[in-house]
């Protein structure tokens, strides 16, 4: 797929709507303040206070970006009641306003610009947004093959631990175990700064993973200079989608449906050629 293509399902994504317009506004406002970044367009004014079904959502929102780990038991109850059977896709609507400005702010340290963000947003009211990220953005991520698997898989436990889902961090990438993952090699994955075992490029996809998912606003140029020494460009788009592809995971960690399949080590999976996640059970 090409840059173009993926770019284009970015700026789909950003026309996507939780089906409340004034919510969308509410939920965009507030993610590009939690991150200190530009919110993404918004096609509603705000006149009116907010209500108090959209203070709980816009509290979730914050939480969601700030840190979603933090949401809690009583936090999820609140979102499930006031949204109802709207609550995926509204926490879906969450992630593409917390996101999407993220990698912006990854490509535009880099000096990638702002794919998917070139023309005016025509607005699609209609559109799920769940099956637009999770059955075509995410797979289509996935079939990149530019970066190895062993750093692909080395940036997608990161996240894991990063955002703490538990599923994420109990799989493990068949394709990376065959090209030279290990368990010892993941282990320092942690303190990747003073591992022994890790190339510089991991370590630098590590820190610009780190930035993107911690300091989006303030991703320096030492960390962008770390991603051109030891990537191409085409490697350097791969990575920051990889980072957003990722984090996916705080959908269900946000409602708190990212339990292990495993009571105890680790299970495997593979990505196909499609881009699919099949289990090996």
């Amino acid at each position: 797929m090409s840059d173009d293509e993926l770019a284009g399902r970015l700026a789909a994504l950003v026309a996507m709507s939780s089906g409340d317009g004034r919510l969308d506004t509410l939920i965009r406002l507030t993610c590009g303040r939690a991150l200190r970044l530009q919110p993404l367009p918004t096609e509603v004014d705000l006149i009116d206070e907010c209500s108090e079904g959209e203070s709980v959502v816009t509290a979730f929102a914050e939480q969601f970006a700030v840190d979603v780990s933090g949401i809690g038991a009583n936090q999820r109850t609140q979102l499930l009641s006031t949204l109802g059977d709207n609550a995926f896709r509204t926490v879906v609507a969450i992630f593409i306003a917390d996101f999407v400005p993220r990698v912006w702010a990854g490509c535009e340290a880099l000096d990638l610009g702002r794919p998917g963000n070139g023309t005016a947003v025509e607005w699609d009211h209609e559109t799920d947004p769940t099956k637009a990220l999770l059955k075509g953005f995410v797979p289509a991520v996935a079939r990149l093959r530019a970066i190895d698997p062993v750093t692909t898989e080395i940036v997608r436990l990161r996240g894991a631990t990063q955002h703490n889902c538990r599923l994420c961090k109990s799989r493990r990438e068949g394709n990376a175990l065959d090209a030279g993952g290990s368990e010892d090699l993941y282990s320092q994955i942690e303190g990747y700064e003073s591992a022994d075992s890790l190339t510089e490029a991991q370590k630098a996809a590590l820190r610009y993973t780190d930035a993107v998912i911690w300091e989006p606003s303030a991703i320096g140029a030492d960390i962008a200079a770390g991603v051109w020494t030891h990537f191409s460009q085409d490697e350097a788009w791969e990575l920051t989608l990889d980072v957003m592809r990722n984090a996916c995971n705080k959908i269900m960690v946000s409602l708190g449906a990212d339990a292990p399949r495993v009571e105890e080590g680790t299970e495997l999976f593979h990505v196909d050629a499609d881009g699919q996640t099949v289990s090996a059970c």
